[in-house]
């Protein structure tokens, strides 16, 4: 730690955060080393907390065999220091050393820069520039449109068969995936390649977005100073923090962003120019504003939300502060802004990226604000989720509706609803809806929104996925059942598709991933081989489809139907493929195949068990 200690009592250290007095978890940080193989966060914090250590942090590193985790303290780094050091897993015996604290991004850049000046190796030239010449910086409005709408230049019809060319390849990584996964699925997986071009489920057509410009109903904007030094700028940042920039730019020219909600920022960042308080900095954690997020709906409403970071203030000082917001809004010059929501919303200390669980102060106007979707009415609170792109959502929703084959008897699960809006578009088309949601705020709604809409059969239940879907699906009895999951990023808990698995009565599964690759282990374990950790019959993708949500960006909705595997259609693939010359060079091993879902058993040659899916 001599160099920390070193840097840190230089002027402007790329470790000054650590001498602050802030906690930081940074100071108690090690380093495991000669990990094992194929190990992921969930199973090294299992392997920690089951010998009595609680780490703060973990920080993995794909296909790399070390770990740093930090502590809260220096009691429990030295713990876990002296219990893991010398300790055998899978094998391999683990050794952990102190670790240097993670360098500040902002500083760090600030640092290479000035080296770079100094004529000392630092920051990076740019190719082509010579020495002493300035890079020629495009204009502001360019900056911002490359960070947040990267596409903004490409014609939409090739935004389209970029985004579609994506999905094909996630589709092409499960479709080996399965096969490395599921030796029993490789007959069908043969024929599938065959029929759909090397890859296991037919892709249809991308489904544009009605909307290109324009179309984002909720934005999260920063506060901080301008990329032109304009102090309490509102806007987007040209780059992320860790990446060493913190510079804010104006949304007036961006195209994804909604006139309503340009119109609130500009009426916002005139009101705390006003202010005596200052922008909140990730560098020094001082300062006060810290970022707005506005929502907007087709019917013209718009709610504003406040993040500040109350710091030492007075509650007084604050009370104020609220009442000036209501009055600046309500009957000052920010009436012209139009907002009909105003929540404030205390942000403080190392709070991290996730904001749902902060309370929100009703500050003026009305509790909600209301969205009109397909027919149907639904009003949204502060925290709850509702697809960002209302048009493009009509379009996913309607699809989903499509691949469901629904009828009177038949039972919804409506997994990670949000304020309900699958399952209540479906609900006139079915028995019953049964929707499951972590955010209170958002149950509320979706029971609200049921209401609204003249439905009664539709119940909502508020927990973790992982914690509420198992006993709700035990409960349906229905010989028709279809789950609908529409998870965040990351994708669904492994508890909840091992529940899924265990169900066979649920033979149909509609997957909504807004991230396919980050979803691909969910993916993987619907149609792994039964184990002991794995029960029930596979689940195999039968279609898929892209939507675009997100024009000008390369990100898109993903839908896959995955259908129960029926082991009938397993065995007439396998004898397709016997009296197929081209196949036939791959069976080898001659001896009984049991399909033991089905009771048939069949001679012929079976996969090697330890060949690889091509």
């Amino acid at each position: 730690m001599e160099g920390v200690q070193q840097e840190t009592g230089a002027a402007g250290g790329v470790y000054r955060y650590i001498k602050g007095d802030l906690f930081t978890s940074e100071i108690f940080k090690v380093e495991i080393q000669n990990l094992p193989k194929y190990i992921g966060f969930n199973d090294l914090k299992k392997f920690l907390n089951k010998h009595g250590i609680n780490p703060h942090k973990i920080k993995l590193f794909s296909k790399q065999m070390f770990a740093f985790v930090t502590f809260k303290n220096q009691e429990e780094r030295d713990k876990a220091m002296k219990a893991v050091h010398g300790m055998q897993w899978k094998s391999k015996v683990l050794s952990v050393r102190l670790a240097k604290p993670k360098a500040d991004p902002i500083l760090k850049k600030r640092k290479q820069e000035e080296e770079a000046e100094g004529g000392q190796p630092g920051a990076k030239r740019a190719a082509g520039s010579q020495e002493g010449e300035e890079d020629e910086e495009e204009p502001l409005n360019i900056q911002i449109a490359n960070a947040v709408t990267p596409l903004w230049n490409v014609p939409y019809e090739e935004q389209l068969k970029r985004k579609e060319k994506e999905v094909e390849g996630v589709l092409q990584k499960l479709t080996r995936e399965i096969g490395n996964n599921n030796k029993a699925m490789l007959p069908w997986l043969f024929v599938q390649k065959e029929k759909y071009n090397k890859i296991c489920c037919p892709l249809e057509a991308i489904r544009p977005s009605p909307v290109q410009t324009e179309y984002r109903n909720k934005c999260e904007f920063v506060i901080g100073v301008g990329a032109d030094g304009e102090d309490k700028t509102v806007g987007f940042r040209l780059g992320k923090y860790k990446g060493g920039s913190c510079a804010v730019v104006s949304p007036s020219e961006t195209t994804h962003v909604s006139s309503e909600a340009k119109r609130v920022v500009q009426g916002f960042q005139q009101f705390i120019r006003t202010t005596p308080y200052a922008v909140y900095s990730p560098e020094t954690y001082e300062g006060h504003w810290r970022q707005l997020t506005v929502r907007t709906s087709r019917i013209k409403q718009t709610m504003a939300i406040v993040f500040f970071n109350p710091q030492k203030l007075q509650e007084e000082e604050i009370e104020e502060l609220k009442q000036n917001l209501r009055q600046y809004f309500t009957e000052g010059e920010g009436k012209e802004s139009a907002i009909t929501s105003l929540y404030f919303v205390r942000m403080g200390q190392r709070t991290s990226a996730g904001t749902e669980d902060l309370p929100c102060e009703h500050v003026t106007g009305e509790e909600w604000i209301h969205e009109e979707l397909l027919g149907l009415k639904f009003r949204i609170s502060p925290h709850s989720f509702f697809q960002t792109n209302t048009p493009a959502a009509e379009v996913l929703y309607s699809a989903v509706g499509e691949w469901a084959q629904l009828d009177q008897d038949s039972t919804v699960l409506d997994v990670c609803c949000g304020t309900g809006t699958i399952g209540i578009s479906l609900a006139k088309r079915v028995k019953k809806v049964i929707g499951i949601e972590l955010c209170q705020e958002a149950v509320d709604d979706a029971k609200a929104n049921a209401e609204a809409n003249g439905l009664t059969n539709v119940e909502f239940h508020c927990g973790k996925a992982e914690d509420v879907f198992p006993t709700v699906l035990n409960a349906v009895v229905s010989p028709n059942v279809t789950a609908i999951v529409d998870p965040p990023r990351a994708g669904l808990h492994s508890k909840v598709i091992l529940a899924i698995r265990r169900a066979e009565h649920l033979k149909r599964l509609i997957y909504v991933a807004c991230n396919a690759k980050a979803a691909m282990n969910n993916f993987i374990d619907l149609c792994r081989a039964v184990s002991n950790r794995v029960r029930g019959a596979p689940f195999r993708p039968v279609r898929a489809m892209a939507v675009d949500l997100f024009p000008q960006t390369m990100h898109c909705e993903t839908i896959l139907l995955f259908e129960r595997v029926d082991y009938t259609s397993i065995i007439l693939h396998i004898h397709h493929l016997y009296d197929s010359p081209q196949y036939r060079h791959i069976i080898v091993n001659s001896r009984h195949y049991i399909c033991a879902r089905s009771g048939a058993e069949v001679h012929l040659e079976v996969f090697n068990a330890h060949s690889t899916f091509p």
